[in-house]
């Protein structure tokens, strides 16, 4: 069944949270990038405590500059505006586009799931042990949105996009965890909670807990989800749980843009530090807020009759 609309008293507040989080996923790319497969101790050397997006890092980005993080969920963005609903062809074709631009990184996994699209049409990578990595969570916040108000919806097509590129139990559960992590931090509704979620993933999925925290940050996808979940849940604000996620390094750039989707849209727009924000592109932020309203606009929420 699809929730009832909302209404317009809620419209404002909930697309401006959506911006957060597509914004925030954009700062926390960038300000990761820096100390992407770096170690604490050689982040505490060089910076004391990591906290403004200056650039570098082994990319050698300019300051605020984003990695495929933020490039591959502009494609699904952009794919599922472009069609006026959701396009699993649009998002495989603006992918393989992309892959053809050489973007200035991109794992291995996306790179043999894409390139398997372009050279044989294949809408679903055939499972492997070795796609437990976290290339499909970190571009979901847009399923996040396009599917708000409808977790049925969202765990469908968080499993749909994944499986382009990767097809991993554990990668399918991340993505709908932080799919379901990014809706009900929208939607502040209580009886839907944050923690529920997390302990869910984590009930279903051990590897996932993150009680107990050990600092391990790489691109497997549970170490990924952990360090995201344990600076999210002990912090109090976006800019503290972002810096507390990127100074774990290792694979900071996806960890920092997964907590930033998940953070902006707990603690809004009015959170996210301005000097992070303005260190964007100019295009590239008017773009994501744009994407954000048009998805959030598409929403089950929003067009309760709507269809796939």
């Amino acid at each position: 069944m699809n929730p009832p609309a909302a209404g317009s008293r809620d419209r404002a507040g909930i697309v401006r949270r959506a911006q957060a989080a597509l914004l925030g996923s954009a700062v926390g790319d960038a300000l990761g990038a820096t100390t992407e497969f770096m170690k604490p101790a050689q982040i505490r050397e060089r910076f004391g405590v990591h906290r403004e997006v200056v650039g570098g890092g082994w990319l050698n980005l300019p300051p605020g500059g984003v990695t495929d993080d933020t490039e591959m969920s502009l494609c699904v963005a952009r794919a599922i505006v472009e069609s006026g609903g959701w396009d699993l062809v649009g998002i495989a074709d603006r992918f393989a586009r992309w892959l053809e631009g050489n973007p200035v990184d991109v794992g291995a996994t996306c790179r043999r799931g894409i390139g398997d699209y372009r050279a044989k049409r294949q809408m679903e990578t055939p499972p492997n042990r070795w796609d437990a990595g976290n290339g499909a969570a970190m571009r979901m916040a847009p399923v996040a949105l396009y599917t708000l108000g409808d977790e049925e919806r969202l765990g469908r097509f968080a499993v749909e996009q994944a499986r382009l590129t990767h097809n991993h139990p554990l990668s399918d559960a991340a993505c709908f965890a932080v799919g379901k992590l990014i809706q009900r931090a929208i939607l502040k509704d209580p009886s839907r909670g944050l923690r529920d979620a997390a302990d869910d993933l984590a009930a279903a999925h051990p590897e996932f807990r993150f009680d107990g925290y050990d600092g391990g940050a790489s691109a497997y996808v549970a170490d990924t989800l952990r360090t995201v979940l344990d600076a999210f849940f002990s912090t109090n604000g976006f800019e503290e749980c972002l810096v507390k996620t990127v100074n774990r390094g290792d694979d900071a750039d996806t960890t920092g843009a997964i907590a930033g989707a998940i953070a902006g849209a707990r603690y809004g727009l009015e959170a996210i530090p301005p000097r992070w924000i303005r260190a964007l592109d100019p295009d590239l932020r008017e773009e994501l807020a744009a994407l954000a309203s048009q998805l959030v606009g598409r929403s089950p929420l929003f067009t309760p009759r709507r269809t796939a």
